[in-house]
């Protein structure tokens, strides 16, 4: 059974840095995609960042626009583990972060159904 389990979900002041860790058990994904999303309060799950490996063996990162420069995801594929970097938090950051995983090439990494596999998410929040 495949498992994504998120990690280190907080309170926080404005401006401050966090970093998310999902731990995947169950399988591996190191030629997969894994990925972050985030709902916040009263919205829809929408993509924050993804990564994946090319055919040669590069990595790939995705990143929405409005956390560029700011988040920066990463992972460990020997932990079978991806982060995520959050620099210069803001309010509107607030939200329940997921982890996900599967696969996806070009444009269908920032959509939802590119990930069959997901955490049960870890709460981000920002105060201004």
């Amino acid at each position: 059974q495949v498992q994504l389990v998120e990690s280190g979900g907080d309170l926080v002041q404005a401006g401050v840095s966090l970093r998310l860790s999902c731990v995947a058990s169950g399988r591996t994904f190191s030629n997969g995609a894994m990925s972050w999303f985030r709902q916040g309060p009263g919205k829809e799950r929408h993509f924050v960042a993804a990564v994946r490996w090319n055919t040669w063996g590069g990595r790939i990162t995705y990143y929405a626009d409005s956390v560029k420069g700011r988040f920066t995801i990463s992972r460990d594929n020997a932990k079978n583990t991806v982060y995520l970097q959050m620099n210069s938090l803001k309010h509107e950051d607030t939200a329940v972060y997921y982890c996900a995983a599967g696969s996806c090439s070009g444009s269908e990494c920032y959509e939802y159904s590119s990930y069959h596999y997901w955490g049960q998410g870890t709460q981000v929040t920002v105060s201004s």
